[in-house]
């Protein structure tokens, strides 16, 4: 995968960094969306690569979602988006790996959805949101009506879909959408620095992590200890590794450990 005019693509160590750069608001096409898509499979199938953050050109926005002047070009709403659905992530289940949301700008309709289909996500103090579907006659459905109402108290949910109010990144951490709100300047910084933080983790402990809160989110509690150990082979995957061994021996020896992701 290389970058393309609409999305950029940098290694730094084990981070993946995704940048979406479509002037003047990073507006999202089918064709964006299956490059944002490409991006994101290296992530996948690079064993070196263990966390991916994803962010976005300029100050203003991070994405303005949809790009309607596409649609009104004729773009219809079901056009090809890639396998991992509008904006390359919001379908892509499974990675095995964490995304990181750089959320350097305002975010509207699908690009809210973009940023909640990543894992955690850090925002700029002056970025807002808003899902602003209901009054152009369409849907968020690319994960906004499903994800929020998921993450949300129903009637908090309900207002922010049905009314498309704004609302700040103050708001959304306070809620739960954000991990952490800084200064503009420093949005992708802070990022990275939570990248490195899990990339000092084993990578198979990660992976069973992300999986174990997908399979059981919304469980009660006891089905989703059943869940968790008759059907997620990785978790004693975990148990048995050479990682697990390495862990207890770095501790013991008081050093880094040395993860092989087996």
């Amino acid at each position: 995968m290389t970058s393309t005019d609409d999305v950029r693509v940098e290694i730094d160590g084990p981070v993946l960094i995704v940048t979406l750069d479509r002037p003047k608001a990073n507006a999202i096409d089918a064709a964006t969306s299956r490059s944002l898509y490409e991006a994101f499979s290296l992530l996948h199938a690079d064993d070196t690569l263990r966390v991916a953050v994803l962010t976005a050109a300029g100050e203003r926005f991070f994405s303005a979602g949809w790009d309607l002047k596409a649609a009104h070009a004729g773009e219809s709403a079901d056009a090809d988006h890639g396998p991992g659905g509008f904006a390359g992530i919001t379908e892509l289940f499974d990675l095995g790996k964490p995304i990181i949301a750089a959320v350097n700008g305002s975010a509207y309709g699908g690009g809210v959805e973009l940023m909640l289909a990543a894992d955690l996500v850090v925002a700029s103090d002056t970025a807002t949101f808003t899902f602003p579907e209901a009054g152009l006659g369409v849907l968020p459905d690319a994960g906004g009506v499903i994800r929020l109402s998921s993450l949300l108290p129903r009637p908090l949910a309900l207002e922010l879909l049905l009314t498309g109010r704004n609302f700040s990144a103050a708001e959304a951490q306070q809620w739960g959408l954000i991990n952490r709100v800084v200064a503009a300047d420093r949005v992708l910084d802070t990022a990275k620095e939570l990248a490195r933080q899990i990339c000092a983790a084993a990578p198979l402990s990660i992976a069973a992590t992300l999986e174990i809160v997908d399979a059981t989110q919304g469980l009660r509690h006891q089905e989703a200890f059943r869940v968790t150990r008759s059907e997620l082979p990785i978790v004693a995957k975990v148990a048995t590794s050479a990682d697990a061994e390495e862990g207890a021996r770095a501790f013991v020896e008081k050093r880094p450990p040395r993860w092989r992701g087996c």
